[in-house]
């Protein structure tokens, strides 16, 4: 069960200590969001692996995300988040009641770094098949309901804010119609060439993702906002489209998975010094939240350098 437990913990610590948003005096917040963060990610692992795999899910993880930002939380849809206004600005529809740059926003963070880079980490250390069996899986989603429900609760009576049915309705047309994706997405047919180097791969994430979050953090200008959007839909297509070509590759394997992986968790390490923490505090966290994901990094890699435990021979058979 391991795997499962890291997972659970893994999740809040790189979606919101790692990036900064809270201070090492709040851990005890961050364990209030395992529920909802751990068990979402849990879920996305285990019922990705039984549909289509990465491709299921990374659909799931952008249907989780606008899950925790949409119906629980509402943030897509609250001009008063937290006593700050993040809608108002260049991109924001009036038809749907929301920012573009939000949405993008909460597609990154939650899809990627949240559910995806979690995920990758501690496959690197286990294993790909199935961690839970049927009951396991209900158990996580019944947690799973459980904290979205308190997250819920808890931002609605901080923040009094309900959004209208027909933002509801969109909302989860929208989760609808990703979860379907991810259990219709199939794998494409293998190509032929080899695959690059994970070296490279981590390098080409880490440039990407910091172009993204450097756009995002050091540039707060409204002109900036749809330069911000175009931006990410250039890192976004440009990185589906070369992973969908590379992991159909010759000798793509778990080591190219990490590299990716690696590559975002670097960026998170840089930018959280940038990034003010939602709670108050100082930026003491940031060292030592920054500290233990480059252990994992190590701890990763080690694993990926250990050779394989030779297999006993079988016994001889007679007859």
């Amino acid at each position: 069960m391991w795997p499962v437990l890291g997972l659970f913990f893994l999740a809040p610590f790189v979606g919101e200590f790692l990036l900064g948003n809270i201070p090492i005096t709040g851990m005890a917040f961050g364990l209030l969001l395992a529920p909802l963060y751990g068990s979402g990610a849990i879920l996305v692992r285990e019922l990705g692996r039984r549909a289509g795999g990465w491709p299921s899910m990374l659909l799931l993880a952008a249907a989780y995300a606008l899950i925790e930002e949409g119906p629980v939380d509402q943030l897509i849809w609250n001009n008063s988040y937290a006593g700050h206004d993040y809608l108002t600005g260049p991109s924001y529809v009036p038809l749907l009641g929301t920012s573009v740059e939000v949405v993008q926003s909460i597609l990154a963070l939650h899809t990627i770094w949240s559910i995806c880079v979690p995920i990758a980490l501690v496959e690197t250390l286990s294993r790909r098949g199935p961690w839970l069996r049927t009951r396991g899986l209900v158990f996580v989603g019944l947690l799973f309901l459980a904290g979205s429900s308190f997250v819920f609760w808890g931002n609605n009576s901080e923040e009094h804010f309900m959004a209208h049915w027909w933002q509801f309705a969109y909302g989860f047309a929208a989760i609808g119609l990703l979860v379907f994706l991810a259990f219709r997405v199939r794998p494409l047919p293998p190509l032929h060439g080899t695959a690059p180097s994970p070296l490279l791969v981590c390098f080409l994430s880490l440039a990407g993702t910091s172009a993204y979050w450097g756009s995002v953090t050091l540039i707060s200008a409204d002109w900036f906002e749809w330069y911000g959007v175009a931006i990410w839909c250039v890192v976004m297509v440009a990185g589906v489209v070369l992973v969908t070509r590379w992991s159909r590759l010759d000798g793509w394997d778990q080591r190219h998975r990490f590299a990716l992986a690696a590559g975002a968790v670097l960026t998170y390490v840089w930018c959280s010094f940038p990034v003010k923490p939602e709670l108050g505090g100082t930026e003491v966290g940031d060292y030592v939240f920054s500290a233990v994901a480059l252990l994992l990094l190590l701890w990763c890699v080690r694993k990926l350098s250990a050779p394989e435990p030779a297999s006993e021979p079988l016994p001889h058979s007679n007859g």
